[in-house]
């Protein structure tokens, strides 16, 4: 029986290891792909370093508490690899909430057969076997705080998740760290939301619809303009609800060269011409100040 045990126990373990694989190999794919699209571009690096310290503690608070969730599930004969996964998924305090909630009283293994039975047993339900009663014994030692380790490395943890998420704010709140200037060469940063948008580029069109959205937010898209002197932007803009100071604007934005257009009550499909331009990736933008219920389509041909 000490031998299927140790069977679970190590397939218990891959398994556990194979989903934190799996989380990191997540992680590291976002990170090289933000890296490579210039997704730093238009922010100071201290905030992607916060943000990179939120996830690594989170996780690292995540493997401790899930290290103890698993010794102590051991320890109730429940299923340890459900409720680490649990704790994942759950993120780690909820996952403790209902753990705690819902974790099974102490077991112990029947002396005859190992199936577990509880500390107030006295018969075996699995094989019958009469069980020497123990249970002061066992309840005083239940009643112990095991692998100290496991809580104190996930106290620390999320001290430091605290303290990254704190930064993190900060840095992203102060002057010049985050670029909102629809004028600029480099990327764009939202503070603000957008709500019910809906938004696809697909054979050269951009679509872009939405109910409403923070004063001043951006949304951007990036063009490629191949012949400056034939080409021109297309846009078929239309803003349902307009109220009074509210406006739409449209940036083209290349290097050192910034136009915009104002988009908000067109009668009718915009033609705006790129002579000025070079051929090349293009910023478009659309600036929402107020407007509402707008869709867009907006193409360079």
């Amino acid at each position: 029986m000490k031998g299927h045990n140790e069977i679970k126990y190590r397939k218990s373990r891959g398994l556990i290891w194979a989903f934190a694989i799996i989380v990191l190999f997540i992680l590291v794919r976002f990170a090289v792909f933000f890296a490579a699209s210039g997704g730093i571009s238009g922010i100071a690096m201290v905030i992607p370093l916060f943000l990179l310290g939120v996830l690594f503690f989170w996780l690292l608070m995540s493997a401790f508490f899930g290290a103890w969730v698993y010794q102590d599930c051991r320890k109730r004969g429940d299923d340890p690899v459900l409720w680490v996964i649990i704790i994942f998924l759950a993120t780690p305090m909820i996952g403790l909430l209902i753990y705690f909630l819902r974790r099974r009283e102490i077991k112990r293994p029947c002396p005859a057969c190992g199936h577990f039975v509880p500390l107030r047993a006295k018969y075996c339900e699995e094989c019958g076997a009469y069980i020497q009663n123990r249970e002061e014994m066992e309840m005083i030692e239940s009643k112990k705080v095991h692998h100290k380790k496991y809580i104190a490395g996930g106290m620390v943890s999320l001290v430091l998740m605290i303290v990254c998420l704190t930064g993190l704010i900060v840095s992203a709140s102060g002057a010049g760290n985050v670029n909102t200037d629809p004028s600029s060469s480099e990327r764009v940063w939202n503070l603000g939301v957008i709500q019910m948008s809906v938004s696809n580029y697909w054979d050269g069109v951009w679509n872009l619809s939405f109910k409403r959205a923070s004063d001043g937010f951006v949304e951007e898209r990036n063009m490629k303009v191949e012949d400056t002197e034939t080409q021109k932007l297309y846009a078929d803009i239309s803003c349902g609800t307009v109220p009074e100071g509210s406006s739409l604007i449209l940036w083209l934005v290349q290097g050192d060269k910034a136009e915009s257009v104002d988009v908000t009550d067109l009668s009718k499909p915009l033609e705006y011409s790129l002579s000025g331009f070079e051929e090349g990736k293009i910023h478009v933008r659309l600036q929402i100040n107020g407007v509402e219920d707008v869709t867009s389509e907006i193409t360079i041909q």
